[in-house]
């Protein structure tokens, strides 16, 4: 295997934003989609919907971010392919709980449904994202 030069920290963040914006769009444009198609209150279809959602974006973040973030470290190895699968998972359990715990919150604040799933969804992704982040880096793609 090819080893590629050492990225800086910094570099590797903005090369795994640019490629977290690519997800949101997923994210956001699935859950959206979702909405629109089968519009739901309930907290339990909406942790479907989320799951669905995110699912496609960590599924679009693990092909980018294997070949172009972390390519220097990724060798698609069957211990990589798990540690992403744990990370996704502990992501999606951060993502459902914030937001599910946004959405009851925005209730209260009587904001259009829209509104209210898209901010929370919002959150959820841009808490779930920087934890994701992290556990790619130090755990999945961990570079010694």
């Amino acid at each position: 295997m090819k080893k590629h030069p050492k990225k800086s920290g910094r570099f590797q963040f903005l090369q795994f934003s640019m490629i977290g914006a690519s997800n949101a769009i997923i994210d956001i444009g699935a859950l959206n989609i979702l909405l629109l198609l089968f519009h739901t209150e309930n907290r339990m279809i909406l942790l479907v919907f989320n799951t669905i959602a995110y699912s496609l974006a960590i599924l679009n973040s693990y092909i980018w971010n294997a070949s172009i973030t972390f390519k220097r470290t990724s060798e698609g190895n069957a211990y990589q392919r798990l540690s992403f699968i744990v990370q996704a998972v502990v992501s999606l359990v951060i993502s459902n709980g914030v937001f599910i715990g946004a959405h009851t919150l925005f209730m209260f604040m009587d904001m259009p449904s829209w509104w209210n799933y898209n901010l929370a969804k919002l959150l959820a992704m841009g808490l779930s994202s920087l934890a994701s982040f992290f556990m790619v880096k130090f755990f999945v793609f961990k570079d010694y």
